[in-house]
């Protein structure tokens, strides 16, 4: 029986207003829904008067000049980045010309090269943190004190930011309430992507708020039905190559019923990262380095 997972797809904005969602938490969504951004970028601002803005967004004019006029009379202290993919990290740019605060991240985009055909958003080549931001270390404001939560899978630099005083996580693209996370080698790690959800489960934040989508209010429930569709996943491809199915392609066929034609690139990717996985646990073999096009079977 596949598993449920609970998806929250209840979500009311309106486009270009910065808008608040919770106590001391706003919100503005850009105007970029797409298959993998479900109605749009949500960029978050921590704080009055002195604030932090998470995730500024893509490159749209429209949308920092939106943030911006929402944030008139405040200063923006902190410009905080999850993770380099071009939905999330480009409008730091504009946003630290217009304001002059500084950027923090784990650090610029990784895995593949510049220019290379982009699963996903694709890859921000350009973004290069100010302020380097490690696991654990703290970044503090006026009236809040953020935790930096590493968080690889998604990608090698994902980070998320916890409000430890008020239980409540922005977990970026790592843990959504609308979809689960595509995980595309070389940046994405399955392994990791899974570790990174069992860290998760270690911790004690009592709500998400993902960068896509509304809040994720019973997070463990959630992250342990991520888990159990992994899982579940795995033994799909493993029953794959016992029936001799071995190549991605007709994984995907078999295991993805359904799917749209536009994301079975991104299923493909999904599928190569566990078997990246498998491989590296000994349950998988293959004769050539798992890449996309390999032939896979049963160790």
């Amino acid at each position: 029986m596949a598993v449920e997972i609970p998806f929250r797809r209840d979500f009311s904005f309106e486009y270009g207003r910065l808008e608040p969602v919770a106590p001391g938490i706003r919100r503005i969504v850009a105007r970029n829904p797409s298959a993998f951004t479900f109605k749009g970028t949500g960029s978050y601002v921590i704080g009055q008067g002195e604030v932090a803005v998470i995730d500024p967004g893509p490159d749209l004019a429209e949308h920092v000049e939106a943030l911006l006029a929402g944030l008139a009379g405040e200063r923006v202290t902190h410009i905080l980045v999850t993770h380099t993919h071009r939905d999330h990290s480009p409008a730091a740019q504009a946003l630290k010309e217009a304001t002059g605060a500084p950027t923090c991240g784990f650090g610029p985009h990784a895995g593949g090269k510049r220019g290379e055909a982009a699963v996903e958003e694709g890859g921000d080549w350009d973004f290069v943190p100010d302020v380097v931001v490690h696991d654990g270390d703290a970044i503090a404001g006026h009236g809040w004190r953020f935790e930096a939560v590493h968080t690889p899978g998604h990608t090698s630099n994902h980070m998320c930011f916890a409000l430890p005083e008020h239980g409540i996580l922005f977990s970026g693209d790592h843990v959504m309430g609308w979809s689960t996370s595509v995980i595309a080698p070389p940046d994405g790690d399955m392994a990791a992507y899974m570790a990174s959800l069992d860290k998760l489960l270690g911790r004690g934040d009592a709500v998400y708020w993902p960068t896509h989508g509304p809040a994720i209010t019973e997070p463990h429930a959630h992250v342990r039905a991520f888990v159990a569709h992994r899982r579940e996943r795995e033994a799909g491809i493993l029953d794959c190559l016992a029936a001799g199915i071995g190549q991605i392609d007709g994984i995907v066929e078999r295991l993805y019923v359904g799917l749209q034609p536009g994301l079975r690139r991104a299923a493909g990717r999904s599928v190569l990262a566990h078997l990246i996985d498998l491989f590296g646990r000994g349950l998988v073999a293959c004769d050539d380095p798992p890449g996309i096009d390999s032939q896979y079977r049963r160790a």
